[in-house]
């Protein structure tokens, strides 16, 4: 008796179908699984063993193999069990197989037969839809994450007799339509609490605009991690596709609410500085998002940036220019998603009040300069705006709260983005700091003079090729805020101050 049902399995963020196919013959006992299964996979068939006696069914005392198909990939995670189960109960003749072969299965089982949710349910979900025939069984605990997925039918049992009783009724279909809007939730924080460093708020409002990078260099308190935690809060809301992109990253990464199952909000990633590379980037043995595929569509924010190791923020060169990671195994090569506004923070020296008014340095210049090299040239480049954050005084301190509040700031940010999206309506890129250099030339028109200004600027602050194109993309980004056709000389003038901020801590 041979029965065979539709699964699937998770390659990065994309998900590819497998057959789950199960033959019971003659023989001495026996529970084989084959098809390049990982140990949670093995395991199955003890859990499905239990889950069939204890759901009131009897598990056959005979020569039963489950095949993997096809073999040449991978299977990992407990998300097979629901599958093997009911292929094997259709071959027992309990389950209505013509009817069991319109669904994709995916979940978890308990020894009892308490279906478990499982990572990943978006991805399978959206693969159901284009590959099959729109319809999936999923525990119904991810219910609401398959059903952000239009036109798929859906069954969502919580136990496997129950499955069973909905797949040979053929009742029990789910088919609420998803949420067409994206609306977050108020931010709690807002940049009305900072106090003072308004130039800085000014450079994050364009960084927010464009999607540029952003390096702050001030002392200890002077308020670097309090503006970045802000950033959110002056971020256009997602459209749903982004929100569906994030989503689906989270969900594979096991990190999705299960209050909401679609993230809303622009994510903001902060690790700490003794994170891995498999962390940051992404990996491990079995391959798994990293925070910068966390951060995608939102910000990924360092603090204390020298604190990092430096071989694993040099990682950070490659996602910083092509929006996403390849992690690359003996058997598979796998991609994740990786468009994030990079936000760094650090002291300028270890003590942290080299150019403070007010505290004495405790640093020696070999100390200083050992400490700044542990950010790379070819990394320091890829930040577009380089902002100098001081210690406020006594007075800025005891002041009122600023009026400008996040809200006014992102009406700015929002207009800004929109006559991006106009510019870019025939291109995949969707602001100014996506722009390559074909880019650049082509929408970054500037007069003689801008040109002069430029070169001297290039010439005076040592900057390079890959510095040029950045200052163009921010003095568009500039341009945009103030509602300009085209970049003026005082947006180019603004964009090369941002960009030599931190010239001199370097020189």
């Amino acid at each position: 008796m041979i029965a065979t049902v539709k699964s699937g399995v998770l390659q990065g963020v994309e998900a590819c179908m497998v057959d789950v196919e199960v033959d019971i013959n003659q023989g001495l006992p026996a529970f084989n699984i084959v098809g390049l299964p990982d140990v949670a996979v093995k395991e199955s068939k003890e859990r499905v063993r239990s889950a069939i006696n204890n759901s009131n069914y009897r598990f056959p005392p005979r020569r039963i193999t489950i095949n993997l198909a096809p073999a040449d990939i991978r299977k990992e995670g407990p998300s097979f069990d629901l599958p093997i189960a009911m292929a094997t109960l259709s071959a027992l003749g309990l389950v209505d197989s013509s009817r069991l072969n319109e669904y994709v299965i995916i979940g978890e089982l308990s020894l009892d037969g308490t279906i478990r949710p499982v990572n990943g349910i978006l991805s399978m979900a959206i693969m159901a839809r284009k590959q099959w025939k729109g319809k999936m069984i999923v525990p119904r605990e991810n219910v609401g994450e398959a059903l952000l997925v239009k036109d798929l039918k859906i069954i969502a049992p919580s136990t496997l007799s129950e499955a069973v009783e909905l797949v040979n009724s053929g009742n029990g279909e789910t088919n609420i339509p998803p949420e067409d809007k994206v609306l977050p939730s108020g931010y709690k924080l807002d940049f009305s609490d900072v106090k003072g460093q308004e130039h800085v708020k000014r450079a994050l409002l364009i960084a927010a605009a464009g999607g540029h990078n952003v390096l702050m260099i001030g002392p200890p308190g002077s308020g670097k991690t309090m503006l970045a935690r802000r950033i959110p809060s002056i971020l256009p809301p997602m459209n749903l596709e982004e929100a569906m992109e994030v989503t689906k990253i989270y969900s594979v990464a096991g990190l999705l609410d299960k209050k909401s199952s679609l993230i809303k909000e622009r994510p903001f990633r902060s690790p700490h500085h003794s994170i891995s590379s498999a962390g940051l980037i992404g990996g491990g043995s079995y391959p798994r998002p990293g925070e910068v595929s966390l951060s995608h569509n939102g910000v990924l924010f360092l603090d204390e940036l020298p604190e990092f190791r430096r071989d694993i923020i040099e990682l950070l060169r490659q996602p910083l220019e092509d929006g996403k990671v390849t992690i690359a195994r003996a058997l598979i090569s796998i991609t994740y998603p990786a468009d994030f506004m990079l936000i760094g923070a650090l002291n300028p020296c270890p003590c942290g009040y080299y150019t403070d008014p007010v505290k004495s340095c405790t640093c020696n210049s070999i100390q200083i300069t050992n400490y700044l090299r542990k950010i790379s040239g070819p990394l320091l480049d890829r930040f577009d705006i380089h902002i100098e954050v001081p210690r406020l005084d006594t007075n800025q301190i005891f002041s009122s709260p600023s009026e400008e509040k996040s809200e006014t700031m992102r009406e700015k940010v929002i207009k800004a983005r929109q006559i991006q999206y106009k510019r870019f309506v025939n291109k995949s890129i969707f602001n100014n700091g996506q722009m390559d250099t074909q880019d650049v030339s082509n929408y970054c028109r500037i007069n003689e003079e801008i040109r002069k200004i430029l070169k001297h600027a290039m010439d005076r602050l040592g900057l390079s090729a890959r510095a040029y194109y950045r200052i163009l993309k921010l003095s568009m980004t500039i341009a945009d805020i103030a509602g300009k056709d085209n970049i003026s000389l005082e947006d180019v003038a603004e964009a090369i101050q941002y960009r030599s901020g931190g010239i001199k801590f370097w020189n």
